[in-house]
């Protein structure tokens, strides 16, 4: 599965014939490369095929002296976002070659996107599994309509499953959102448009394999 590497920029919304009716879309905006090859992974070399790309510059500053050896193999200024992707065509690209947006990616593919959740610190049963709290004020329940009531057995087990729906730390995990179309290439400005939301805040990295 090829992919790359981007950047989400936000949401916005456009509108599409579907007959004789304009259906209003809710869509992402996204900034998808250009990324440059840094390292081409052999059979031969490494025991399987993949390329690494990088996106996102960094100050040289930042970068270790390992890290600005590598990039200068590749003719490139330090990149702060490194990945593989193993599928794409084998010999196809080069070290220090571009890939650009519009060399994977076209009007009505589907696309999974895969990036970082908002993180929403610890939270309760309500908010993290949508629990609807107590719900009554009456017959001397105080402070309890958010409560997420009993979590345990009796004497037998004597303890708490794992699993049990509790409060805690909510987001910030890896998501992978499927099966989103394309609605609009734009290379000029190295911008993809999809179908629906994406994982993560804005300017957060994303990647968008097809």
């Amino acid at each position: 599965m090829s992919g790359i590497i981007g950047k989400k920029v936000g949401m916005t919304s456009v509108y599409q014939n579907e007959g004789e009716i304009a259906k209003q879309i809710a869509c992402t905006v996204l900034q998808v490369g250009p990324c440059v090859v840094t390292q081409v992974k052999t059979a031969e070399k490494d025991g399987y095929e993949a390329i690494q790309i990088a996106f996102g510059d960094k100050k040289e500053k930042n970068t270790s002296s390992q890290m600005l050896g590598h990039f200068e193999k590749a003719k490139t200024t330090p990149k702060y976002k490194i990945l593989e992707f193993k599928g794409f065509e084998s010999g196809k690209y080069n070290l220090g070659d571009v890939i650009r947006v519009e060399d994977i990616f076209s009007v009505g593919d589907f696309v999974d996107v895969v990036g970082k959740s908002k993180g929403k610190g610890f939270q309760g049963v309500v908010k993290r599994h949508g629990f609807r709290g107590v719900g009554d004020a009456t017959h001397g329940q105080h402070n309890r309509l958010r409560a997420p009531g009993s979590v345990g057995a009796a004497s037998y087990p004597a303890r708490v499953f794992k699993g049990l729906r509790m409060a805690g730390r909510m987001g910030n995990d890896k998501v992978r959102t499927e099966n989103l179309r394309v609605l609009r290439v734009m290379p000029e400005q190295n911008l993809i448009v999809l179908s629906g939301s994406v994982p993560g805040a804005k300017n957060s990295f994303v990647i968008v394999e097809k």
